[in-house]
């Protein structure tokens, strides 16, 4: 494949690394824009000495004019303790973000790639999410700023591309996970992981029945950028996202279980509107891109468990 010029928005994220990573070790020219706020260049710093590699720190809420051929748009807060704290801010940066990205898109007509979210579908009626079904979503609630603003993304990358033909492709991403995540970011599976490594009590919320599938970074990673080399005119929505679904409280006992750890599980009240449900259709994915999540949860676990306990170590030396 040509060599191409490609823009990361939120590139020293978690996702938005490893992306940084493959695009780079493919052969091209990697922008990667990000303002820190919860990506950290400890995540890219093993990139800087690559020449193919350029680090601008910048928020996406602002304009931004560069020549790329493709932009990978992934800038954003994603888990609700990292969204909530300035939930005005979530919102802009999903809805001004999106529109200074399609404006950029639009001028130097380059492709461009949403990071979209299962949360689009709330908490779903339909199970499992097809891309059809069009979501159950508080627009008042705490976790709106997060839903609505990648709904509104949305939005906007269907209206320029009816309006403008321009070249989109979006993903709906649905829960991720692997080395770079933050210890801090309240998810599940770093939650838990960095309960069982410090032998805390685990919490988990409501009776631990809430389900969840977990996609593997790099699997998630393969599937973005095989819907990125689909022709023109495939533009998703497309869900990218393991359709093998656990329960909270399941994923709880695996993590005690696989660190060996003498944590015992713990149960606080359910957050407000956390989804009692989700788990992807990939028929089109598995039929577009012949895309699949390969790695298995043990295998996925053992990795993160590994990272995680390097940083844990590195923070109590350091």
């Amino acid at each position: 494949m040509m060599k191409q010029k490609i823009l990361i928005t939120g590139g020293a994220g978690f996702i938005g690394s490893h992306l940084c990573e493959r695009l780079l070790n493919d052969g091209n020219d990697v922008l990667c824009v990000d303002n820190y706020f919860t990506g950290t260049k400890s995540n890219i710093v093993h990139l800087l000495d690559n020449h193919q590699f350029e680090l601008m720190r910048h928020d996406v809420t602002f304009p931004l004019y560069v020549e790329v051929d493709q932009i990978y748009n992934m800038a954003c807060p994603a888990s609700p303790v990292h969204y909530q704290y300035d939930p005005v801010q979530t919102t802009k940066t999903s809805v001004h973000g999106a529109i200074n990205m399609l404006g950029l898109a639009k001028r130097v007509n380059a492709r461009i790639f949403q990071a979209s979210t299962s949360e689009v579908y709330g908490d779903p009626t339909q199970h499992p999410q097809t891309e059809s079904y069009w979501g159950n979503v508080n627009t008042i609630g705490p976790r709106s700023c997060y839903d609505e603003g990648k709904r509104c993304a949305e939005t906007l990358f269907f209206d320029y591309f009816r309006q403008h033909n321009l070249d989109i492709k979006v993903g709906r991403i649905f829960n991720t996970y692997g080395p770079r995540m933050r210890p801090d970011d309240g998810r599940v599976i770093s939650n838990f992981i960095v309960q069982a490594l410090t032998e805390k009590d685990i919490t988990v919320y409501g009776k631990g029945d809430q389900t969840r599938s977990f996609c593997y970074v790099d699997d998630l990673v393969e599937g973005i950028l095989r819907l990125m080399t689909t022709e023109k005119g495939v533009t998703g929505p497309m869900n990218l996202g393991n359709p093998i679904e656990y329960t909270i409280l399941e994923i709880a006992e695996i993590v005690i279980d696989q660190i060996g750890s003498k944590s015992k599980i713990i149960f606080e009240p359910l957050p407000e509107d956390d989804p009692k449900q989700r788990q992807p259709d990939i028929s089109f994915a598995k039929s577009e891109l012949n895309w699949e999540p390969k790695t298995q949860l043990k295998e996925g676990l053992d990795k993160t468990i590994q990272y995680f306990d390097q940083t844990l170590s590195n923070n109590v030396n350091g």
